[in-house]
């Protein structure tokens, strides 16, 4: 049986779960990234949507307003205003196998800043760039690197594929690309 970092380090390398692959977590003057003992390290990439009041709207999953929000490209970092939020995808595309499931939970690094990445589940089948959603819990600006470490994936492995993958369900946010919005 192998370990966990080593099955992941397999799993990416020769079936492309995580793409880009880092093969150990890079720490000097950066938040961590890449390969940890029992998960993986994402980034967030220079690409946001920081939510903004401009216009009055009201945040409706069934009506997403696309003025909610102010896009943000090519920046190093970005600041998320107090007590609101920005959308981010990372800059690992992300191949989840049959008989895997992934957590995504914020790093305690930007946690202790009042920063909270939303635990996100990657169902098995599923694939694509991950829409991140990082909330900014203080009355304070806060302030975002981009290709960085922004949260970790846990990854949980069955002894058998499900029944019923993401991709078998044609999942709305299957090979999703860019920042995706709420979807009906």
């Amino acid at each position: 049986m192998l370990k966990a970092d080593s099955w992941i380090k397999k799993m990416s390398l020769e079936h492309k779960m995580i793409d880009p692959f880092v093969e150990k977590q890079v720490r000097d003057g950066v938040i961590s990234y890449g390969l940890s003992s029992y998960g993986y390290d994402i980034r967030v990439a220079e690409e946001f949507k920081i939510f903004t009041d401009i216009n009055y709207a009201t945040v409706d999953p069934k009506k997403f307003d696309r003025d909610s929000f102010v896009n943000v490209k090519n920046s190093d970092h970005i600041l998320i205003p107090p007590n609101s939020f920005a959308l981010g995808r990372t800059v690992e595309y992300i191949k989840m196998p049959e008989d895997v499931l992934a957590i995504c939970v914020g790093k305690s690094t930007y946690a202790r800043c009042g920063i909270i990445v939303n635990v996100t589940p990657f169902e098995p089948g599923w694939e694509g760039f991950v829409t991140l959603e990082i909330s900014n819990t203080t009355p304070l600006a806060a302030k975002i690197y981009a290709n960085e470490g922004i949260a970790q994936v846990i990854f949980l492995k069955s002894d058998d594929p499900c029944i019923r993958s993401y991709r078998d369900k044609k999942g709305k946010y299957q090979r999703q690309k860019g920042i995706t919005l709420p979807k009906i």
